[in-house]
């Protein structure tokens, strides 16, 4: 399949023109829980391809699938994060994914589930020795605290593999600010209003 066919069957792509070495300014690697990363099914950590751009083309770390050509991929983020685009290399060649399934805030989605949900979006995937850009659907991923990639088939072979994932978009520091409420343990009669009362006293509003 030609490197650049896919592109006629989705909503616009690129292969690796995504700047300079210091890749696009809105790079979200750094905003990636490295350390909260998990691979279902991979021989490897699935943090191997959660790469700097400067790496994006290094083929020495990768994940690779296990007992078949599944892979769930877990992505946690360190904040709030909306999405652009997904950016992907795999391979080389039949061990391509046929396809890469994302799921918006499922952090904890595994494989009896993930027939189940319905895909945030989807994207079939070229064999190609390049970095894929995938522009995102916006509206699915915004306010993001994880997104989790399934592959559900390797292009014939018995395992599937990738070497990098990163994602283009915008990020923001996630309010976790408690809610604090003051509660009045004793009502103050001077803090309420006042009611006439039948007897022609006053007495404080629920007493």
């Amino acid at each position: 399949m030609a490197d650049h066919n896919h592109c006629d069957h989705h909503e616009g792509c690129g292969h690796d023109h995504l700047g300079h070495d210091l890749g696009p300014e809105d790079n979200l690697f750094s905003q990636i829980d490295r350390a909260n990363v998990v691979a279902l099914n991979g021989v490897q950590d699935g943090a191997n391809v959660i790469k700097p751009w400067s790496e994006r083309l290094d083929q020495t770390k990768f994940l690779e699938s296990d007992a078949d050509d599944q892979i769930i991929l877990r992505i946690p983020f360190t904040g709030s994060i909306r999405l652009r685009s997904l950016l992907i290399k795999a391979g080389p060649g039949d061990q391509t994914p046929s396809k890469i399934v994302l799921y918006a805030n499922q952090p904890n989605l595994d494989f009896d589930e993930v027939n189940e949900r319905t895909p945030s979006q989807e994207f079939e995937l070229p064999q190609s020795n390049e970095v894929g850009e995938y522009p995102l659907k916006t509206v699915k991923f915004s306010n993001l605290s994880s997104v989790t990639l399934f592959i559900p088939a390797a292009q014939g072979a018995e395992a599937s593999k990738i070497y990098y994932v990163g994602f283009l978009g915008t990020w923001s520091k996630r309010n976790e600010n408690p809610v604090i409420t003051v509660y009045e343990t004793q009502a103050n009669l001077a803090d309420h209003p006042k009611i006439q009362g039948m007897d022609g006293a006053h007495s404080s509003l629920g007493q």
